[in-house]
């Protein structure tokens, strides 16, 4: 009864978050395109671009092909193309065309532009009913993208670990963080594996963390009003230097060089790693990985001594059908299918996109045990893709966090970026003002 109460309370902080910038609110419907009316004929070959490296070697993957061509035998077949740097690599096949049928929305597409790449799926979004940040990749009212899941974001610790270490109690506190780590590292356990060496999991130090600090879904956006939003006394800041003292003091993996994504997951599951900072779909990676259920906890950052938290509601992947495929209707039959069929935001850990399925991730209740101030994050502005993007700043892809992480002063590092920063803020407004 206890869980289920909780369980009911999640999904109604959920249904009451609010986010900033409108793309969230419901289209004007003499902007939107319909869509296509009934349901044309699902056939051809479908490709699937997808992260889940794991979930295609394991042959999870081909199962769901399995059931999905019981539903619509005309598919002659469902090939997978597993991508290991996913965001860094489908950028590229998109601007060749090679994206496949189905993929999923890499994070650097402005709103404005997502129709350049994206078939129109309003009339999936609408057949799917109620679902989680509908319009989060939408431009005037046409919806781009379908979330695949929903998580909050914390920190994901070995229980195992924990007690070889001595640790009787997860942190609370920033310097209880540190205070673990110590212990951990003692016990020669790696305390905290933030996974440098593959790049896009450094996001969780700039784009995640910081707004997750700052409690205010559109805190990316805000930067579009500075010329310099890079200070050591603000969330980016704050959040690199959390990063640069795991770092210095040797709380994170030695090698630094190497994607050892996949690798980590199964050093946690020897308990030889303590903690990943991660949303709570990796907790089902890691069981998968042969952790047991019972020793993964799952906890809000403590990323201060305050003892208050912040719960991020963030999305997964979006499921987007690529503009150039050739088998659209099927493409978004499977993307029908994995949201209402699959089980797969269950396998993996999510609450499911749509509102009126109930999340079954056990860990949950721990988190929310904390009492965060829950708020659903906000998609960014096409302006601040555009400055992002001239000043090359690689947000979401991790680079320039790994940069500022290693540089020698981080002030030095700052600087570097809102140099950057002010000068492509200052082309981009003059652009759209009609300077140049």
């Amino acid at each position: 009864m206890r869980k289920a109460i909780l369980f009911v309370t999640i999904l109604l902080l959920l249904s009451a978050c609010t986010t900033a910038g409108g793309a969230q609110h419901p289209p004007d419907k003499q902007e939107a395109e319909a869509g296509s009316g009934a349901e044309a004929k699902v056939s051809g070959r479908l490709t699937v671009s997808t992260h889940r490296v794991d979930l295609v070697e394991d042959g999870t993957f081909d199962r769901y092909a399995d059931a999905f061509q019981k539903r619509y035998p005309e598919v002659q077949e469902v090939v997978f193309e597993p991508i290991v740097n996913y965001e860094r690599d489908i950028r590229v096949r998109l601007t060749t065309g090679d994206a496949g049928d189905v993929l999923l929305i890499p994070g650097n597409i402005a709103q404005v532009n997502l129709g350049d790449f994206f078939e129109n799926l309003n009339d999936t979004a609408e057949g799917l009913g109620e679902l989680y940040f509908k319009y989060y990749k939408s431009y005037l009212g046409n919806v781009y993208g379908i979330v695949s899941g929903v998580s909050t974001e914390g920190i994901i610790y070995n229980k195992k670990a924990f007690a070889r270490a001595g640790i009787t109690a997860p942190p609370r506190t920033l310097e209880e963080l540190y205070a673990a780590c110590e212990k951990l590292k003692r016990a020669g356990i790696t305390p905290f594996y933030i996974n440098y060496g593959a790049q896009w999991p450094m996001k969780q130090w700039g784009e995640v963390l910081v707004t997750m600090m700052s409690g205010r879904g559109s805190y990316l956006d805000s930067m579009i009003t500075t010329d310099e939003p890079f200070r050591t006394d603000n969330e980016f800041g704050r959040s690199l230097t959390i990063l640069r003292t795991l770092m210095g003091r040797g709380y994170v993996e030695a090698d630094l060089q190497s994607n050892r994504w996949e690798a980590s997951k199964g050093e946690f599951a020897q308990g030889n790693v303590g903690m990943f900072f991660m949303g709570n779909w990796m907790i089902r990676q890691l069981e998968q990985a042969g952790t047991a259920p019972q020793d993964i906890g799952y906890i809000p950052f403590p990323y201060d001594n305050s003892g208050t938290y912040h719960a991020l509601m963030n999305t997964d992947w979006f499921y987007a059908v690529s503009k150039n495929s050739r088998n659209k209707e099927a493409a978004k039959a499977w993307i029908r299918f994995m949201i209402e069929e699959s089980g797969y935001a269950e396998l993996s850990g999510f609450i499911p996109p749509q509102k009126k399925r109930r999340p079954e991730l056990p860990q949950l209740e721990e988190f929310f045990s904390y009492g965060p101030a829950v708020f659903e994050n906000a998609p960014s502005s096409p302006l601040w893709y555009a400055i992002g993007n001239k000043a090359k700043i690689d947000f979401y892809r991790g680079e320039y966090l790994q940069r500022a992480a290693v540089a020698e002063s981080l002030p030095e590092a700052f600087a570097k970026l809102n140099a950057s920063w002010k000068a492509n803020r200052l082309r981009v407004l003059e652009a759209r003002s009609g300077g140049r």
